[in-house]
């Protein structure tokens, strides 16, 4: 197995390809090693002494790392968890039984044209840099957003906001007229 890494934005954050399938669908956010119970990935990665943040996409892994810590140190053990992962043959991240179906709900012109645009201009540009971006809502002509992966505390993150996506949303959406970070 031959793993690529990537630089992101984000200089405490780096991406991993390992050329095979992540998750099938969908990103998994673990800011936390408590967080990561659910996904035997993350959890060896975790385990990685200064992994301080994991983030799954479909075909990449980033991962943050401590401000004291350096990537030429650490890099060799996360491409051997990874590649442990790989060998082991199990599931990036455990299925959630308990979990209830999501529904949409009704949903107004206005929301379904924005989360439109963030799932085909946004998303993509957004997970080439190791990242995900999630919509939290739209009220009184704001959009709430939450950056996820590399682009979670990424130096770059409110540029992206309020120049990058906010203008594209204001220029294709009329009734948005600002664009605020949820954290």
């Amino acid at each position: 197995m031959f793993i690529q890494t990537e630089q992101t934005p984000n200089p405490a954050t780096l991406k991993f390809l390992p050329g095979e399938p992540v998750l099938e669908e969908g990103t998994a956010d673990f800011p936390t090693a408590e967080a990561a119970s659910r996904s035997p990935l993350a959890e060896r990665l975790f385990a990685v002494e200064g992994v301080t943040g994991v983030f799954l996409g479909n075909d990449f892994v980033s991962v943050t790392k401590a401000e004291d810590k350096e990537w030429q140190v650490l890099k060799p053990s996360i491409l051997g968890a990874i590649m442990e992962h790989y060998a082991a043959g199990g599931p990036a991240v455990l299925a959630d039984e308990g979990a209830a179906a999501q529904s949409e709900g009704e949903e107004d012109d206005v929301v379904r044209q924005i989360k439109e645009l963030i799932e085909t201009r946004v998303r993509p540009a957004v997970a080439q840099d190791g990242g995900d971006i999630i919509f939290h809502g739209f009220e009184e002509g704001v959009v709430y957003l939450q950056m996820q992966g590399a682009c979670s505390g990424c130096p770059s993150s409110t540029m992206t906001l309020k120049a990058g996506i906010e203008n594209m949303l204001k220029h294709y959406v009329p009734e948005v007229e600002e664009v605020r970070p949820v954290t």
